[in-house]
C-alpha cells in the first residue's frame, strides 16, 4: 500500500559538481535552497540585491547586475532613519545616501561576477501580482511598507511572465533552473495566490519549452504541496515550509543533480561539518585533542572544497586544548 505520492524527479544527464559555481535568486524560498547548498560547501551566491517575488523585478535586477546600473542618489528615498530604493530589498541600505549607494554598487558587482561565472542559476518565483508606482507606471521590487495609494496592484498575464523568463534567461551564461516557491502569499488571498502560482507555472513551461537546452524546471512547489502535503512541514505561519521540509526538498534536488562523485564528496563534507559544530563536554580532554586532529587530517584530504572555516575553527579549539 502507498500512502503518500511521493515525486520522483528525473537525474540530469550534464550534473552539477562541486568545481560549478551557483547563482540562487528570486524569493526567500532561493535564499533556503541557496543556505542549504552553502552549508554543503557548494560555491553559491544568493540573491545581491535581496529577496524579490515577481519574474519583472527579477529580469530588472538581472540587468541592473549586468549593466552596472547603480541607481542615483536623487532616488532613494528616507524611511524611518534608513535610506532605501524600491529595486532592492531593504537589506541592501544605509543610514547616509552615500553609504546606502556604496552598499548597492557593491551589490550589483557581486551580482555582476557571479552571473558572469554562474554555472548553474536557480531562479525561485513567488507570485505573478506586482505594484506599479502610480506616478511613473514602474514595477517595484519592494514597496517598502509605504502607503498601498502610491501604487497600482497587477496581475501579469502568461505572456508578460514568459517574456521576463527569457530575459532572465538571456543573461544567464550557463544552466537555468526555475522553480515556483511553495510558500503561500496569503496576503493576496489563496485564490488569487493559486491563480499566480498557476500562471508562473505555465509560463515557465513554455520559456522552458523553448529554451529547452539551458533552461528546466524544479518542482519544488509540487514536492511540498502534492507530496509533503501536511501542515506539519509548514512554519508556526503555516505560509512558509520549516525546516525539515526545505531539506527534503534540498535533498530530492541533490539525488537529481549531483553527480556520484559529487554525492559521496557532499557526504564526507556533511560529516566534518557536523563534527565540527558539535561542542565537547571537555575541551581539554586527550580525547577531543585526537577528535580535533582527526578533523584536520580529514578537511586536509578533500582538495575541492573549501572548507577553510571549519579548518580555522578545529585549528583554534586544538590551541585551547593544548
Amino acid at each position: 500500500m502507498k500512502f503518500r505520492t511521493e515525486i520522483e524527479v528525473k537525474k540530469w544527464s550534464a550534473p552539477l559538481e562541486y568545481s560549478h559555481r551557483i547563482m540562487c535568486l528570486g524569493s526567500c524560498f532561493a535564499t533556503n535552497i541557496g543556505e542549504e547548498l552553502r552549508k554543503r560547501k557548494f560555491q553559491v551566491t544568493i540573491s545581491p540585491t535581496g529577496i524579490l517575488f515577481n519574474p519583472a523585478s527579477i529580469a530588472h535586477a538581472m540587468r541592473m547586475m549586468s549593466e552596472l546600473s547603480v541607481p542615483n542618489v536623487t532616488e532613494l528615498m528616507e524611511l524611518d532613519g534608513r535610506y532605501v530604493h524600491h529595486n532592492f530589498h531593504s537589506s541592501v541600505s544605509g543610514n547616509t545616501p552615500n553609504k546606502t549607494i556604496e552598499a548597492m554598487s557593491e551589490a550589483l558587482s557581486r551580482g555582476k561576477r557571479a552571473l558572469q561565472s554562474a554555472d548553474l542559476t536557480i531562479v525561485t518565483l513567488g507570485t505573478a501580482w506586482v505594484y506599479r508606482l502610480k506616478d511613473s507606471g514602474e514595477v517595484v521590487a519592494n514597496c517598502h511598507k509605504q502607503p498601498h495609494q502610491l501604487f497600482i496592484r497587477e496581475l501579469l498575464t502568461i505572456e508578460e511572465c514568459e517574456h521576463y523568463i527569457e530575459e532572465i534567461i538571456s543573461y544567464t551564461p550557463g544552466r537555468v533552473l526555475f522553480t515556483v516557491s511553495p510558500v503561500r502569499h496569503v496576503s493576496e488571498g489563496l485564490e488569487d495566490n493559486s491563480l499566480s502560482k498557476a500562471i508562473l507555472r505555465v509560463a515557465i513551461d513554455k520559456a522552458c519549452r523553448k529554451y529547452n537546452d539551458r533552461a528546466s524546471y524544479f518542482p519544488s512547489f509540487e514536492i511540498l504541496i502534492d507530496d509533503l502535503r501536511d501542515y506539519r512541514f509548514y512554519g508556526e505561519d503555516l505560509v512558509h515550509p520549516s525546516r525539515q521540509a526545505v531539506e527534503y526538498i534540498v535533498e530530492k534536488f541533490c539525488e537529481a543533480a549531483l553527480s556520484h562523485k559529487s554525492k559521496e564528496l557532499m557526504s564526507k563534507v556533511e560529516s566534518i561539518v557536523r563534527a565540527v559544530n558539535h561542542r565537547p563536554n571537555n575541551p581539554y580532554s586527550e580525547a577531543y585533542r585526537k577528535f580535533c586532529e582527526a578533523q584536520l587530517k580529514a578537511i586536509s584530504e578533500l582538495k575541492d572544497v573549501d572548507l577553510s572555516e571549519e579548518k580555522t575553527i578545529m585549528e583554534q579549539m586544538l590551541q585551547i586544548n593544548l
